[in-house]
């Protein structure tokens, strides 16, 4: 266990190099995967508390993203195939016409941190291809991002594509963003916005028990 609270520090710290050995070092002393995982979620859980209460910002949850990415590669195959081991799937996307990824990316972060499989579409996305993710790859839930009130109505029309595909009550829709707001997920009929990152992934740990 020794391995596994140094794995949880140095995601913590946000520290890459220590998170990969720590990691290296848990699944050679044949560490449970779930364990592992366990481990590196309290990590998040942690930055994201921090980050809450102001005692963290952006960069270090940044940082401990990109620690907890490095050892969650490590990680993967003892995974796959294993169900249980993994919370649920999300597919990510920043919306057609927007280039910011920041916000999209520290919400993919904490969320793969807290135990989601992510597919990140990236920026830029389509309603197309918004839809045509969640047909291939059928989430539990789908995010979306927007940083620009010129491109959040573009989350309207991506909720409207789903109903029409016949897919709304398969998947839960969580949107964030600078500009965007709780009226605003209730107007377009999200089921639910994130305020920031660790809000976010404590909401879809809400609708994903």
């Amino acid at each position: 266990m020794a391995g596994l609270s140094k794995l949880t520090e140095a995601i913590a710290k946000g520290n890459l190099p220590d998170a990969v050995e720590a990691v290296k070092t848990a699944i050679a002393d044949n560490e449970a995967a779930q364990d592992i995982m366990n481990s590196m979620t309290a990590a998040m859980d942690d930055v994201g508390r921090r980050f809450e209460q102001g005692k963290a910002f952006v960069p270090e949850l940044l940082m401990s993203g990109r620690a907890m990415k490095g050892a969650l590669e490590h990680v993967k195959p003892l995974l796959a195939g294993s169900k249980t081991s993994m919370r649920g799937k999300v597919v990510i996307g920043t919306v057609k016409g927007d280039l910011h990824d920041i916000g999209k990316n520290l919400v993919s972060s904490m969320l793969e941190g807290s135990g989601f499989e992510i597919v990140d579409l990236g920026i830029d996305v389509s309603t197309d291809k918004f839809l045509l993710a969640l047909q291939e790859h059928s989430p539990d839930i789908l995010c979306m991002s927007a940083l620009l009130t010129t491109t959040m109505t573009s989350m309207k029309d991506v909720v409207e594509a789903v109903k029409s595909a016949g897919l709304r009550d398969k998947v839960k829709i969580l949107v964030g963003g600078a500009p965007v707001s709780q009226s605003f997920s209730d107007q377009i009929g999200a089921d639910g916005y994130g305020e920031n990152a660790n809000s976010a992934a404590t909401l879809a740990k809400m609708l994903v028990p």
